[in-house]
């Protein structure tokens, strides 16, 4: 889903698409020569090795240096053959440590090629300087073992000798020029003098650009699309001496190519994500080379609720891993121990496992599934967009618009809803292309899309108004637009599946940072029954989108009458018990509770008051705040037959005095007029209320803040606690 990127910002939202991760280019002196071998046994390793990239296939990338490679690796080969036929039992120490140093080279040699063959195209066209230099530095290593090789102690045969000697001439003579494919730098040179046009504002001939592209090795929408998932993935991890407005330059020239040259209706889905246990017969990703489609899930990477393979897996306090949404949904359910153990949680904090994370995501790369990790999903937009800054990435970005905005108006209800897809991927990074797809019209077309019966045109279409919405003149398009809000809303009453309502619910939220249209979107029939039903029944993702919907909305002063009628009250109540949202909850409540029907619809409630002195015994100090000012309404606006029962709670004291001492300022202010209001009822209470006040020695305190903090005795609990009331 495409949401908040926190709970804080309504302006940051994020596709979840990432492509599965690729190698990333393997260090110089990142490997460890392998321990406990010697004579034949490592000779053999060595030869395994040897072999095994001989027999690999070559990738289209870095043709020459491959070539090369191979020819060394074939007489590096024969010499290890000639070496073992004579049945060797050891080695000198010195031509085992030689050896084992080798192993290490080409260790590095298979992971260098595991990596060019893993690259996409385009990527390895603009890294082809780098890759050149670490295949040279690989000949450097190479040359520098097999000089100190001690050949005599070797006993080598004729033809050995004539194959180490012709080896060593081969890593010692290639000269820096060499390393560089005059081919593949006249495809690097024709890419850029495309981007170059670009920048000029003339998209590059059509015919030409077709032939560039083919000469890469990009010949159709499925080979087109992954390249552009490869290069958004190289943003993301930023490798060192990248060039980013180079690379989303193309990024950008390659999506106006999918849908200026070839037909991307054609590009094949990635797999449906997997169940534990399952082992299923599909078809490859287009975007891969999974020829393996047999799999079983490990157990390892399944969560023990759910059985599915864990998305986002965390550990909680007993050690014990579970996938977050499914132990959020555990312990909102008012469970207090742990699922795997039984052991009782220490607390509700949740660890993220980025070991097994790292794991996981690794073998959906090997299948073919698309990994949303969050870690890769954060800042994905922000990086994106910088990238695609440049002049040229700019220009590429407005032509692919323009595209698919016409395609919006005369194609097929199958293209219609590929061309929402790509708007929604478009708009969710950069200001630019939020603000020029819009004044391309887009936002009536993806308006007409929302009542389509085809789930993913619908999706698509409340998922692009949502990542356009983040720009501010948008919202105001979207608002004033003839029946586009009543559209949302319907959404969010209907939609297909389950992430079109959310993103709904999220786009409310987007829009009501404007305080002109929170009355608008509250009067909106059903808007709020549908934002209190998915803050209920939704899921974690969805009450949070929800919640903050409702939070926002709430601050506008006449919102309290239709967040009574419509339950959203209740919802916010219950949902102070759900750590997920309980912060959010609480501070909407402590706004509408400035009406006193809120206020007695609240106060009735049995869990309310309890639930607020836990949130501000563990939430953050945005929560923290949030729960003292509805505590504070609750005082202020209830009565004293609610005050009573505020003083009467048990361990008030002890958390109203730590937030007088740690809490924010606005925190401090409102948990001293809690203490004032709760002195100035007339019923004792165990806080021993009235007449037993003690006040604090101000001399020994010295402390502005610990001043206006209420004194509540030694601490023991079996002692009488006492309170000094603060001038406010």
């Amino acid at each position: 889903m495409d949401g908040p990127a926190s709970a804080s910002s309504p302006v940051e939202f994020l596709l979840r698409r990432p492509p599965p991760r690729r190698r990333r280019l393997p260090l110089a002196g990142a490997f460890f020569a392998p321990t406990g071998l010697s004579g034949a046994p490592l000779l053999r390793a060595l030869a395994s090795l040897a072999a095994g990239l001989l027999a690999a296939p070559r990738p289209p990338s870095q043709p020459r240096n491959l070539a090369a490679l191979g020819r060394r690796l074939a007489l590096l080969d024969a010499l290890l053959q000639s070496l073992l036929l004579d049945e060797p039992t050891r080695f000198s120490d010195a031509a085992d440590l030689c050896f084992r140093e080798l192993y290490v080279v080409l260790f590095r040699a298979d992971l260098l090629v595991s990596y060019v063959a893993s690259a996409g195209r385009a990527w390895a066209l603009l890294r082809g300087p780098h890759l050149a230099a670490s295949f040279r530095d690989l000949d450097a290593e190479l040359a520098v073992v097999l000089d100190v090789l001690p050949a005599a102690s070797l006993r080598l045969s004729h033809d050995a000798k004539g194959h180490l000697d012709l080896l060593r001439a081969q890593c010692r003579r290639r000269a820096p020029a060499q390393y560089h494919d005059p081919k593949e730098a006249a495809l690097r040179d024709n890419l850029l003098a495309a981007l170059h046009q670009l920048e000029l504002g003339q998209p590059p001939d059509p015919s030409t650009l077709k032939s560039l592209l083919s000469s890469i090795g990009i010949s159709d929408a499925a080979s087109c699309q992954s390249e552009t998932e490869y290069l958004e993935e190289q943003i993301l991890t930023q490798e060192e001496d990248t060039d980013l407005l180079l690379v989303g330059g193309v990024l950008a020239l390659l999506r106006y190519s999918l849908f200026s040259l070839f037909d991307p209706g054609n590009v094949k889905a990635a797999r449906y994500w997997p169940s534990a246990g399952n082992v299923q017969r599909l078809p490859s990703w287009g975007g891969g080379s999974c020829d393996d489609t047999s799999f079983s899930v490990p157990k390892e990477f399944s969560c023990p609720i759910s059985l599915d393979l864990m998305r986002d897996p965390v550990v909680v306090s007993t050690g014990q891993t579970y996938d977050r949404p499914s132990i959020i949904q555990w312990i909102g359910e008012g469970h207090s121990t742990c699922p795997n153990s039984g052991q009782v949680l220490a607390d509700n904090r949740l660890v993220p496992n980025r070991a097994l994370r790292s794991l996981i995501s690794q073998w959906c790369g090997v299948y073919c599934f698309q990994y949303d990790s969050p870690e890769s999903n954060e800042g994905m937009a922000e990086c994106v967009a910088t990238a695609c800054s440049s002049k040229a990435a700019i220009e590429a970005n407005k032509a692919t618009a323009r595209i698919l905005v016409s395609m919006l108006v005369a194609s097929s209800d199958s293209s219609k809803a590929v061309a929402a897809k790509e708007i929604r991927l478009l708009a969710k990074a950069g200001k630019q292309n939020r603000a020029f797809i819009a004044e391309l019209g887009a936002i009536p077309l993806l308006c007409r899309l929302l009542p389509s019966l085809d789930q993913m045109a619908q999706e698509n279409a409340v998922t692009a108004l949502l990542n356009l919405s983040i720009y501010e003149p948008n919202k105001t398009r979207i608002m004033e637009q003839e029946g586009c809000l009543r559209l949302i809303v319907s959404v969010l009453q209907n939609g297909w599946t389950t992430e079109a309502k959310e993103n709904a619910a999220a786009t409310l939220f987007s829009l009501s940072v404007v305080h002109d249209y929170k009355k608008m979107i509250t009067n909106e029939p059903g808007a709020l029954e549908k934002l209190a039903s998915m803050l209920k029944k939704g899921t974690p993702r969805g009450k949070k989108d929800a919640v903050m919907a409702l939070f926002n909305l709430s601050t506008h002063p006449e919102s309290s009458g239709r967040m009574l009628e419509s339950s959203a009250v209740v919802a916010l109540i219950e949902s102070l018990r759900n750590d997920t949202v309980s912060e959010e909850a609480a501070g909407a409540l402590a706004l509408l509770m400035k009406q006193p029907s809120v206020v007695h619809l609240v106060g009735s409630s049995e869990t309310v008051i309890t639930s607020l002195v836990g949130l501000m015994r563990r939430g953050t100090p945005k929560g923290k705040e949030n729960a003292v000012s509805a505590l504070y309404e609750i005082c202020r606006r209830g009565g004293s037959t609610l005050v009573r029962r505020v003083a009467k709670l048990p361990g008030l004291n002890t958390v109203i005095q730590t937030i007088t001492l740690t809490g924010t300022k606005r925190a401090k202010k409102k948990a001293s007029l809690i203490v004032k209001m709760c002195q100035r009822s007339q019923m004792p209470s165990p806080m021993s209320l009235g007449t037993n006040l003690r006040v604090v020695d101000h001399a020994l305190v010295g402390n502005s803040s610990l001043r206006r903090a209420a004194s509540f005795g030694s601490g023991e609990l079996s002692n009488p606690v006492s309170i000094s009331v603060p001038v406010p």
